[in-house]
């Protein structure tokens, strides 16, 4: 019978059109990262599901991100509110919404969830972000990095309780170690994503570029490190609640990341700094041990 059953000829992912899945599977090709490499072990109604969740948060995160007044981005975001809005009546104008509401209707994607994402491009677009205060910091996380998550594991196969709260502190642990790893990056946008209460305790400045060069630079990314840690080991913990198989996606995330910091806090946090970059061999041993079934 599995025979029969595994040599049965399947349709199209979330039954799709071909030409719409093409088209989500390309938004995320072009973004250039190795996600559609790690959703890989997903089967494929599910990683188009992600796609499909990774396309709609790139789309908007360019919204976020592009050279242009607040006043121009905004009527952007509102769009993407009205859109995301429509999906949930059954209104689609494209490929991309065609496979998003398949997600959606599949494994009851929450609609909130996708309002908080823009709720945190739109923090991006209004303002520029440098040094804000802790609590300013986790709300904006959690918009962008958690509620995506939260999105995520639904796809993953999973809806409980324990999954939003690998979510919610894995989403914390993976956008830390980004935080941590792309300072200067993002200075060069006038970026500083470091909270002021850590700074300001370390005596860092709480201007660029001023901060980048202070020697208390290396206290509070520490300090920052150090609540990545907690953060990976609450979603650690919350995985051992779940079902293992959908979290096969969340721990190979978690074993990457937890990699990445790593490394960087072996290089430290002071000038001159390189981006980090994890070795290819280490990569795939690290995903080879993340995704053993023991």
């Amino acid at each position: 019978m599995a025979a029969n059953r595994s040599s049965r000829r399947r349709g199209p992912a979330l039954g799709c059109d071909p030409a719409d899945l093409a088209l989500v599977e390309a938004i995320v090709t072009r973004s250039g990262t190795s996600f559609a490499r790690g959703m890989k072990v997903l089967p494929p109604d599910r990683r188009y599901a992600m796609f499909a969740i990774y396309a709609f948060c790139r789309l908007v995160d360019d919204v976020a991100d592009e050279e242009a007044p607040f006043e121009d981005k905004l009527p952007r975001l509102r769009e993407w509110r009205g859109r995301i809005a429509g999906l949930y009546e059954g209104c689609t104008g494209d490929g991309l919404d065609r496979v998003l509401l398949a997600a959606i209707r599949r494994y009851r994607l929450r609609h909130e969830d996708f309002e908080a994402v823009i709720d945190g491009m739109q923090m991006d677009a209004e303002q520029v972000i440098l040094a804000p205060a802790e609590a300013e910091l986790d709300v904006y996380i959690d918009r962008v990095a958690s509620a995506v998550g939260r999105l995520s594991v639904r796809a993953f196969g999973d809806s409980s309780p324990a999954a939003d709260q690998v979510a919610h502190h894995l989403g914390r642990a993976l956008q830390i170690t980004n935080i941590l790893r792309d300072i200067d990056e993002d200075a060069e946008r006038g970026r500083l994503y470091l909270p002021a209460e850590r700074l300001q305790a370390a005596g860092v400045p709480l201007a660029l570029p001023a901060a980048l060069g202070a020697p208390g630079l290396e206290t509070a990314c520490r300090g920052m490190a150090a609540l990545a840690h907690y953060h990976f080991a609450q979603a650690r913990s919350a995985m051992r609640r779940c079902r293992r198989r959908p979290m096969r996606p969340a721990r190979l995330m978690a074993a990457s990341y937890a990699a990445i910091l790593a490394t960087q806090e072996r290089a430290g946090w002071q000038p001159p700094r390189q981006r980090i970059k994890v070795p290819r061999w280490r990569k795939a041993l690290i995903a080879a041990r993340a995704l053993s079934p023991v």
